[in-house]
């Protein structure tokens, strides 16, 4: 990580861990935490799974995970696999033959949950098929399916027990010498999710793959989210995440980059700072942002840009943007570029105009990051 000298207070030390390959992509290490989801097609369609990886893609996910309840599935999986532009995760229960055919048909990584995967010996099997296919693994422990002698041993699912169960399949992995494996420890409940994550990540240096599972639909999994993920990103914890929503892939994935913008671990896209809007505003400000949030989806350089409905904290937020547009009175705004005042601008044609310095900032951005890197590349 970068460590900032001036403002210490937005530091964040990422938890040592080692480093895995799911395809192309890193995970663990000092790479970048990717973001994650899940299709909810049926992986039999195979063109309606194909168009939901695509967008999800679009919208930035690095992996996308496919479920293969069926040897239908994992038959498909081949063609998925093939048109996918990003890594892709079979999700297996209760059936090992799954996996081993998922590997067979390409799968960048096998997600097995310990719970319902079946005994040691099964275990195996998929251990060979993913070292023969490349394959990496996630150990998928869920409070909601932990074994049957640990619920007997607790007496209910709990942080203790996720961390046994997780622990007892590494040592399986590492007893038959594989180590491109990651792990997490999923509940529903924030608290026992955020505490057995937190007891994993003193017990092991493997990759943390984060979630609060079935967190709820787009706001309320959104809020019980960010609450559960951000604090163990804050606290350093996590090398990959999905966050998990009763809502279409897409969202989740932007949510996901909207918890790792917002501790700065992150950057794509345009972030938008705007105010929640009061009498004071001097245009629309909820519409506008609403408008401008789809009209920009479109740029993946990293910037800012402020939307602020009047001057009483708007020129402040501009300081710290890209681009800024702050409301005045009689149906006008101040244009800010790079912190200063640069223009009016009427509120009828200020939509236009900010996507138009937008795309031409991210452009200066992209030609000067091109530039930065072409005597690195001659050397």
């Amino acid at each position: 990580m970068s460590i900032n000298h001036v403002r210490p207070w937005r530091n964040i030390y990422r938890r040592q861990s080692r480093q895995i390959s799911v395809g192309s992509v890193k995970v663990g290490g000092d790479a970048p935490i990717s973001v994650q989801t899940m299709t909810n097609t049926l992986t039999t369609d195979v063109a309606a799974t194909i168009a939901q990886v695509q967008a999800a893609a679009d919208a930035g996910a690095d992996i996308v995970r496919v479920s293969t309840p069926d040897e239908a599935s994992t038959r498909a999986l081949r063609e998925i696999v093939a048109e996918s532009p990003v890594p892709i995760v079979a999700d297996i229960h209760f059936h090992y033959k799954r996996a081993i055919e998922a590997a067979e048909s390409g799968a960048a990584c096998l997600r097995i949950n310990p719970g319902n995967i079946g005994d040691a010996t099964r275990v195996r099997e998929v251990i060979a098929a993913a070292k023969d296919h490349g394959c990496s693994i996630r150990i998928g422990v869920n409070a909601g399916s932990l074994e049957r002698h640990l619920l007997e041993k607790y007496g209910e699912p709990c942080p203790d027990a996720m961390v046994e169960s997780g622990m007892d399949h590494i040592r399986i992995l590492q007893d038959h010498d594989f180590h491109e494996f990651k792990i997490s420890v999923k509940a529903s409940d924030v608290f026992m999710a955020a505490a057995a994550y937190q007891q994993l990540a003193e017990q092991t240096d493997a990759p943390i793959h984060l979630g609060i599972t079935e967190a709820g639909g787009l706001v309320s999994g959104t809020v019980k989210s960010a609450i559960g993920l951000g604090n163990l990103l804050w606290m350093g914890i996590g090398d990959t995440l999905r966050v998990s929503l009763s809502a279409d892939p897409v969202e989740e994935v932007k949510v996901g980059f909207e918890v790792l913008k917002s501790l700065g671990l992150r950057h794509r896209g345009v972030n938008i700072i705007s105010c929640p809007s009061c009498a004071r505003q001097g245009f629309d400000v909820i519409r506008t942002v609403e408008i401008l949030e789809k009209r920009l989806e479109h740029i993946k350089t990293p910037m800012s840009l402020s939307i602020i409905g009047c001057v009483v904290n708007g020129p402040g937020e501009a300081l710290m943007t890209d681009v800024g547009f702050t409301g005045g009175g009689a149906g006008n705004g101040m244009i800010y570029l790079a912190g200063k005042q640069s223009h009016k601008m009427s509120n009828d044609g200020m939509v236009d105009h900010i996507v138009e310095l937008v795309e031409k900032k991210a452009a200066e951005i992209e030609a000067a990051e091109a530039e930065a890197t072409e005597p690195q590349a001659a050397e």
